[in-house]
């Protein structure tokens, strides 16, 4: 540790923080750890490497005064354990307390409330069917198999059955292999199925998948992921409902017990286990009501491709029916047009680039599927009474806090 100075303040403490920045999770888990060195004394020297990817190798030969590390890698666990210096971990909940590491200091993400939350919006959706997307047994990610036992239990608590895949692990070489297994797995669930996938990467597989098969989601697969993890939204083309982790809170949480160690205190097997954010809640989970097969596969296509400019006519085509009868269908069971629903999904992507608050208008006029700024303008005053802009003050200005919150 370095001398207190009389000019600097409180002495400045290296600190090690231990994750791999490619993972929402442990980049939000840093976000929040940064939150607390900036609304505090505290002053740390913080060491990453240049790409925020750990590596091991080393680390017991590095001189410094503390370490906040992901233990839910094994790897990590063994590779500090005895070591001299405060180290504080942050990992997944465990039903098993002998799944905890001993003698640190322990802040987890509630892997059973986040299972919750996301069956019990699905169950309120209206569901009576429940899947789990799950991953393959591996070391490395005992969370997945504690969210997969949660499902289990959780779906067990209300008395609805459950099906449960794992599928392969992502790679190159087993692709086609993983689609195809995904897809019949998808197709001989029972309909309409809600579907929690253990992490927004798996749901992205699952939306792919069943646009492959060509099963209409949310009205046949209503799923939701967990992470709430920005890039995957930008990856997919219907829009993800997700889980938030309090991941923030987590590292706020674990820089402060950290923070309190490097001040003498003894926290031993001290526990935090944070709740989840809330439900970040899109077009995935939201079923409407079940109609006929051709209006669902109409509804998937527009729900991909409204705001790249389609027309009925390319609707139709894609149904493989003539406009006059799929307009027919729209009519009855929708009660409006197929131009309608496009109209109404290109009104959805722009309210919500609107309400992010960035973003000039012309640009999310063309990202909406709008050929220009004045025919949204019309459609907004026609359908919303207001234009893009006002709705994007009047939005902002009603909810600050939750913009934050989904932004982050």
């Amino acid at each position: 540790m370095n001398p207190p100075s009389a000019t600097t303040g409180p002495p400045v403490h290296r600190v090690a923080l231990l994750f791999n920045a490619s993972k929402v999770y442990d980049r939000e888990v840093m976000t929040g750890i940064a939150d607390y060195i900036n609304s505090t004394r505290a002053a740390w020297d913080l060491f990453l490497e240049e790409d925020f990817v750990y590596r091991l190798n080393g680390i017991d030969q590095w001189e410094g005064d503390g370490i906040i590390a992901d233990f839910d890698d094994p790897e990590v666990a063994r590779a500090l354990g005895g070591c001299r210096m405060p180290v504080v971990a942050v990992g997944g909940s465990y039903a098993d307390e002998r799944e905890y590491p001993l003698d640190v200091p322990y802040v987890a993400t509630d892997n059973r409330k986040l299972v919750g939350l996301a069956c019990e919006h699905l169950i309120a959706a209206g569901l009576r069917h429940l899947a789990f997307f799950g991953l393959p047994a591996d070391p490395g990610r005992r969370w997945a198999r504690e969210r997969e036992q949660a499902c289990r239990d959780a779906a067990a608590a209300v008395g609805l059955p459950l099906a449960v895949y794992q599928g392969l692990t992502t790679r190159a070489t087993d692709w086609g292999e993983a689609m195809n297994g995904l897809t019949q797995w998808l197709q001989s669930l029972p309909k309409p199925v809600g579907i929690v996938a253990v992490t927004d990467a798996r749901a992205r597989q699952l939306l792919q998948a069943c646009t492959m098969a060509g099963i209409a989601v949310p009205e046949q697969v209503a799923l939701i992921g967990i992470d709430n993890d920005p890039l995957t939204r930008v990856l997919a083309r219907i829009p993800l409902s997700s889980v938030m982790q309090g991941t923030a809170e987590m590292g706020r949480t674990a820089a402060h017990l950290l923070h309190q160690m490097l001040g003498g205190a003894r926290l031993g097997n001290l526990r935090v286990v944070v709740p989840p954010a809330g439900i970040h809640v899109l077009a995935s989970s939201q079923p409407s009501r079940a109609g006929h097969p051709r209006v669902m596969r109409a509804l998937m296509f527009i729900r991909q491709y409204a705001c790249q400019g389609i027309r009925t006519e390319q609707v139709a085509d894609y149904v493989g029916v003539s406009r006059s009868t799929l307009e027919s269908h729209f009519r009855r069971e929708r009660q409006c047009s197929v131009h309608d629903d496009i109209l109404r999904q290109r009104i959805e992507v722009a309210c919500g680039l609107l309400r992010q608050g960035t973003g000039q208008i012309a640009e999310i006029a063309r990202r909406a599927g709008f050929s220009s700024v004045q025919y949204m303008n019309t459609v907004f005053r026609r359908e919303l009474n207001c234009t893009p802009r006002e709705y994007q003050t009047q939005w902002l200005g009603s909810h600050p806090a939750k913009e934050k919150e989904q932004d982050q």
